[in-house]
């Protein structure tokens, strides 16, 4: 399969103040698709601008036309799947089905805490994967079917009604983030594509030959996943949102470097790369001219 090029726009910049270009900008580059982050804050962009992503999305789906949409990726953490999936729903109608949820369990930085009570103590990793293991196969019932009633451990339903459902039929497709045994059950259940950054533990002082071979055996891994209910774990498209290895920004240094490093990530049976839209003064600083001639270039080269 083709690889399909994707990016990241982080949702810092004001609509009106070039945030509406940048998602059009994507759109003429050519990107699959463009998805930003569901975060309350995130990391050091905490103490300035930060919008909310289903607003954003929607922004985004009246000034494009073509280009998919989405998060990568939305989590337990201040969600809960009832009132997502009406949100959900109306973005797919809105986009005109161009919508796919990134989703994962989430982790343990600003989310898990700005919504906690005084003495209260964030969800351990363990709680977590509880949570996420309810809130996926809920979340699906919700955007499949019409009505649903459903008492869980952590999330309840009382005749919820999702009437008209998604566009996409049987509803828009879910990209679970994934590396542990539970999530990746999950992933070759429901999901219609799986979400890797490699792994977090090789990102200070691992080396990309070392990630490459993390990375391997997170697919063979999702594959054993899918061999275990029976489905053929080719039906998934697998997705590297990019940054987190220990590459870091520098395959976006020029052409060359990115069509090397996507080339050996291709190999390892990828099917889409996101690359983050640059932001001067960032992790994600990149030079604006070379970003967009990967755009543009790279994919064509990879054949």
């Amino acid at each position: 399969m083709s690889l399909r090029l994707s990016t990241v726009i982080l949702p810092v910049r004001r609509w009106q103040e070039g945030g509406r270009d940048q998602w059009m900008r994507a759109e003429e580059l050519g990107f699959h698709a463009a998805y930003t982050y569901d975060h309350l804050a995130w990391r050091t962009f905490r103490d300035g601008p930060w919008f909310g992503a289903v607003p954003t999305l929607t922004a985004a789906a009246t000034a494009t036309e073509r280009l998919r949409l989405g998060t990568l990726v939305t989590s337990p953490n201040f969600r809960h799947p009832v009132t997502l999936a009406k949100e959900l729903i109306s973005l797919d109608d809105i986009s005109g089905g161009r919508i796919t949820l990134g989703i994962g369990a989430g982790g343990n930085g600003f989310d898990a805490t700005t919504l906690l009570k005084s003495g209260e103590e964030p969800w351990t990793p363990r709680e977590r994967a509880d949570r996420f293991g309810e809130f996926v196969p809920l979340l699906d019932r919700l955007l499949t079917e019409d009505s649903v009633t459903y008492e869980g451990t952590f999330y309840s339903a009382r005749e919820a009604r999702d009437i008209p459902g998604c566009v996409q039929r049987p509803r828009l497709p879910f990209a679970v983030a994934a590396t542990g045994p539970r999530g990746l059950k999950l992933a070759a259940r429901h999901g219609q594509a799986w979400v890797t950054t490699g792994d977090p533990k090789l990102f200070e002082s691992g080396t990309p030959e070392q990630s490459r071979e993390a990375i391997r055996n997170q697919v063979d891994k999702l594959g054993k996943a899918c061999a275990d209910i029976g489905r053929d774990v080719a039906e998934l498209d697998k997705i590297l949102l990019t940054g987190f290895t220990p590459d870091r920004n520098r395959p976006l240094e020029s052409l060359d470097a990115f069509v090397d490093f996507a080339g050996r990530h291709q190999e390892l049976g990828f099917t889409e790369l996101a690359i983050h839209w640059p932001i001067p003064g960032s992790d994600f600083a990149a030079d604006q001219a070379v970003f967009e001639r990967i755009a543009t270039e790279a994919v064509r080269q990879l054949g």
